[in-house]
């Protein structure tokens, strides 16, 4: 085993402290999106706002996409991709997702169904149309993990 000189430990910490050596940083994550929807852009936008910024990028298999990160065929929306390990399908509101990646639960991840007004990208108005976030597990099953009205 190597071991440090007290010098050379110290000088590791410095920096450490200073911000001289720093973590690798993770990729940034690229949602699958159908080529021409805007409100994924808009979605985007809300996320990079709240400090979580993702990649689009267009897939001619949108449902191909949703099948590789395990969203059933009945919760397919219009992106999906992953973020620390966790689907992240539809219009997810960011601070949903910064909850789930604190809390980590045991699940694949997070899905708005549909296009609901009001979430994420799909402002209109101030209107609001009542949507759950939903709680995907590893089996398919789903259960509420945000409601908005």
């Amino acid at each position: 085993m190597h071991q440090f000189s007290r010098r050379t430990f110290l000088v590791a910490a410095a920096c450490g402290a200073t911000g001289l050596i720093r973590p690798a940083q993770a990729a940034t994550p690229v949602f699958f999106h159908n080529e021409g929807c805007g409100c994924c852009h808009k979605w985007a936008a809300h996320m990079k706002d709240a400090g979580l910024e993702v990649t689009l990028q267009a897939s001619g298999d949108l449902s191909g996409e949703h099948a590789r990160h395990g969203v059933p065929s009945t919760l397919e929306t219009c992106h999906v991709g992953r973020i620390d390990g966790y689907v992240i399908s539809g219009h997810v509101p960011a601070a949903d997702i910064k909850r789930l990646l604190a809390e980590k639960p045991e699940a694949l991840g997070l899905v708005v169904p549909g296009m609901p007004t009001g979430s994420p990208g799909m402002e209109y108005e101030g209107q609001i149309e009542p949507y759950d976030v939903l709680l995907l597990s590893r089996d398919g099953s789903t259960s509420v993990f945000a409601k908005y009205s």
